[in-house]
């Protein structure tokens, strides 16, 4: 896939805090030399980057290899995970039509500082008309790359259009994502992924599998990053940017994963002395 229709880039970014992982992706839309001049613009989107540890960008146009690179410049830090394997999926099973506009680019991170410590994550950006295939499809990548490499945690994210008219409530019924309980939704049907204030829709999701990595979310942490009204643009400037806020969680570190376990050890002691 050339780099001229490369739609997701994956970016392993430094660690700002000992205490959790943020994961994030981020619909950039259009991000290319006209975005790459407008420093406004470059300033908030680096700024936005550099709060998170792992990044999914979408929408990257990038045919010169110029982006990626500047980028990289104004990002610097340690590698708190590592990439352990990566693969393109391509949908070729028999008697089953293609429905992705992009196959998804699937990246195995090994993160010893993790309570969790390896992931498996999917990204899919979809086309608003065949969104709902799109997403169900997902369901099929799971099974494949499961076989494939053995993983057990998983974290689906992306642009999924799944909200408003792409995703109507009735086609919920024929999501599997959504209608298997064990996949976890951690961005809901409620959330306001648009910068344009005029619309209310919850198209950048994100979905966990796997019970480890679960229970490994910090509590509250998934959540709209409204860059907005963090660094007081108005909505021109914003929309300069993206027309999408970035969705994000964090997972716990293996310190804190291991502190909250002894202080939940501590207090069941402690009620049974009481008892």
């Amino acid at each position: 896939m050339s780099q001229e229709l490369a739609p997701l880039l994956l970016l392993l970014l430094s660690i700002h805090s000992a205490l959790a992982l943020r994961i994030c992706s981020f619909n950039v839309r259009s991000f290319g030399e006209s975005k790459q001049e407008d420093q406004n613009a470059m300033d908030v989107i680096v700024k936005v980057i550099k709060r998170c540890d792992i990044i999914l960008l979408m929408e990257i146009k990038d045919s010169n290899n110029r982006i990626c690179p500047v980028l990289m410049q104004k990002l610097n830090g340690e590698k708190l995970v590592s990439v352990k394997r990566s693969y393109h999926y391509h949908d070729y099973q028999d008697g089953d039509v293609d429905v992705f506009s992009r196959e998804p680019f699937v990246v195995w991170f090994q993160s010893p500082h993790t309570a969790v410590k390896d992931f498996v994550i999917i990204p899919l950006h979809t086309t608003p008309e065949t969104s709902v295939k799109e997403i169900d499809e997902l369901v099929d990548v799971y099974v494949d790359v499961k076989h494939r490499w053995k993983a057990e945690n998983f974290i689906f994210m992306g642009d999924f259009n799944a909200g408003c008219s792409y995703v109507p409530k009735k086609a919920w019924k024929n999501i599997r994502l959504r209608t298997d309980p064990r996949f976890v939704w951690l961005i809901g049907d409620q959330e306001d992924t648009t910068v344009k204030r005029s619309t209310k829709c919850a198209y950048d999701r994100i979905v966990l599998r796997g019970q480890e990595i679960i229970s490994s979310v910090v509590p509250k942490s998934n959540s709209v990053f409204d860059f907005q009204k963090a660094y007081k643009l108005t909505e021109e400037e914003a929309l300069d940017v993206s027309d999408h806020f970035p969705v994000e969680f964090k997972l716990q570190s293996s310190r804190a994963f291991t502190n909250s376990k002894k202080s939940v050890t501590l207090r069941k002691k402690t009620k049974s002395k009481r008892s």
